[in-house]
C-alpha cells in the first residue's frame, strides 16, 4: 500500500484520471446507442462509482475514512450508485502484506520483535481504513489481540481529506452551493485522534471503567507494554460477529435485548458519560455467546461533549417527545441545524424531518426498527426540503460524529430485526 505522500498523491491522480477516461467512455456509449450525453450524467456511472470505492480501499487512512463518512451523511447528496458503491468502503479493506507488516513490527518493537512472541498469525483477523488487527501469543502467555496501524497513514491525513474533497469538487460529485470546510476540518481532527493508539489505549481504559456496571457489555483491558503510537495492544476476546444475530436461528428475545443494550449505551454516553464511540460498524462489535455479553471493541472514533451540547441535545428530545415545535425550532436554533432569520416554512420543513428521523423516540412501546422502513422514508423527506424548500446546508461540524452514531446504531439495530423501546429507555436520561 502507498505510504509516502507523492505515492499517495500519485494514486489519486491516477484515480481522476480512471474516472475521466471512464466518462468519457460511457458518453461515447450512449451516443453510439443515439442517447443524448449528458456529460456529468455520464461521468457519474456505476462503474466509476465502483473505481472511485476500490481506490479509496487500496489507500485505506483517511481517504477511505472520508468516503465512509460521505456514504453515511451524503445520501442526499449524491447519485445513488456512488452512495451504493461507497457503502462498501464499511467493509473490510484490503490487508497489508506481509512484508510491510514485518517492516512495521520491527521500527515499533524493535529487532529481534519475533522473541517477544510465542505465536504471531500473520493474516489479519479484520483489516479496517486505519489499520489491522492480528491475533498473537506473547512468550509469558497472553493472549492478545493487536491493532496494527497502515504505515504513513497518521503523517496523510490532511492531504488525503483536502485531495478527496478536491476530487469530488472536480467531478460535480458535491453540489458548488454546499459548505463542507467545517465538517472536513471536523473530519481532519478526528482521525488524527483515530491515528493516535495511545490516546486510543486511554479511552479502551476509561470506557472499561464506565462501563464496569453493565453485566451485558466487556470492554477489553490494554496491554502497555505491547502499546505503542502505531500498535494497540488488547485482550484477545472470544466471540461471534455482531450481525450474526440476525440470523434465523437467533431468537427474537436476543435480538431485541441486543438493540437495548446498544440504544441503553448510546443515550449513557450522550447524556450520561458526555463521552461516545462514534463509529458504530458492526467490525467493532462482537457478541460472546457464552456469558451473552456485547464487546466493545474500538476507540479511535471518541468525542467528548461539553455540558452546555449535552444539554441541548436533552431539550430537542424532550421536544421530540412531546411533539413541542416551537421547543424543538429553538433547540434547533442552539444547535446550529437553524438559523434565525431561515424562512418560516424552510424552520416548518425542518422541524417535519427531525419528528420523522426521531420516530423511535416518539413511538410509544417497542420500535420495529427493521419493519418501519424508516431510512428510506427520511432520504425521500430530505431530498424534498433540499430540492423543494431549497435547505441545502451541511450540519453543524461538532455533530458529523453524533451522527454518525446516531445512524449508524439505527442501522444495527434494523439489521438485527431488533425491536426496542427507545423512547423507554431515554426517559430516564431527560
Amino acid at each position: 500500500m502507498p505510504a509516502g505522500r507523492l505515492g499517495r498523491l500519485f494514486q489519486f491522480g491516477l484515480l481522476a484520471g480512471e474516472l475521466a477516461a471512464g466518462g468519457i467512455g460511457e458518453g461515447l456509449r450512449r451516443l453510439w446507442d443515439g442517447n443524448p450525453v449528458d456529460t456529468v450524467g455520464a461521468l457519474l456511472n456505476p462503474r466509476n462509482a465502483l473505481k472511485l470505492a476500490e481506490r479509496l480501499s487500496h489507500l485505506r487512512g483517511a481517504a477511505m475514512k472520508l468516503g465512509q463518512l460521505i456514504s453515511l451523511e451524503g445520501e442526499e447528496l449524491l447519485p445513488p450508485e456512488f452512495t451504493q458503491a461507497l457503502a462498501l468502503l464499511r467493509a473490510d479493506a484490503n490487508p497489508m502484506p506481509a512484508p510491510q507488516l514485518r517492516r512495521l513490527l520491527g521500527r515499533e518493537y524493535g529487532k529481534g520483535w519475533e522473541r517477544r512472541f510465542a505465536d504471531f498469525a500473520f493474516e489479519p483477523l479484520a483489516a479496517a481504513s486505519i489499520g489491522q488487527v492480528h491475533r498473537a501469543r506473547t512468550a509469558d502467555g497472553r493472549d492478545l489481540a493487536l491493532k496494527v496501524q497502515y504505515p504513513g497513514i497518521a503523517r496523510s491525513i490532511d492531504s488525503d481529506i483536502d485531495n478527496v474533497a478536491l476530487l469530488l469538487r472536480g467531478l460535480n460529485l458535491l453540489p458548488v452551493q454546499l459548505d463542507v470546510s467545517g465538517l472536513i476540518a471536523e473530519a481532519k481532527r478526528q482521525l488524527h485522534q483515530e491515528a493516535d493508539y495511545l490516546q486510543e489505549a486511554r479511552y479502551l481504559r476509561r470506557f472499561r471503567e464506565l462501563v464496569a456496571d453493565d453485566p451485558a457489555l466487556c470492554v477489553p483491558q490494554v496491554h502497555a507494554d505491547f502499546t505503542t503510537r502505531h500498535i494497540l495492544a488488547m485482550d484477545f476476546v472470544p466471540g461471534i460477529a455482531l450481525d450474526r444475530l440476525a440470523e434465523a436461528s437467533i431468537s427474537q428475545e436476543c435480538r431485541d435485548a441486543a438493540g437495548h443494550v446498544l440504544e441503553r449505551l448510546l443515550f449513557r454516553e450522550l447524556f450520561e458519560f458526555r463521552c461516545m464511540q462514534t463509529d458504530p460498524n458492526f467490525a467493532n462489535y462482537l457478541f460472546d455467546p457464552a456469558s451473552g455479553r456485547i464487546v466493545l471493541l474500538d476507540f479511535g472514533a471518541v468525542r467528548e461533549f461539553t455540558p452546555a451540547f449535552v444539554a441541548n441535545y436533552a431539550r430537542i428530545c424532550r421536544a421530540i417527545i412531546l411533539e413541542d415545535r416551537a421547543g424543538i425550532a429553538g433547540a434547533a436554533r442552539d444547535i446550529g441545524y437553524l438559523n434565525a432569520d431561515d424562512p418560516a416554512a424552510q424552520v416548518e420543513a425542518v422541524i417535519d424531518l427531525m419528528l420523522l428521523v426521531c420516530e423511535a423516540l416518539r413511538h410509544d412501546g417497542c420500535y420495529d426498527f427493521a419493519g418501519a422502513g424508516l431510512p428510506a422514508r427520511a432520504r425521500s423527506a430530505g431530498l424534498e426540503l433540499a430540492f423543494k424548500h431549497g435547505y441545502l446546508r451541511a450540519p453543524p461540524p461538532e455533530t458529523l460524529f453524533l451522527h454518525r452514531k446516531l445512524a449508524g446504531a439505527f442501522l444495527i439495530c434494523a439489521r438485527l430485526r431488533a425491536c426496542v423501546d427507545v423512547q423507554g429507555i431515554i426517559r430516564r436520561f431527560l
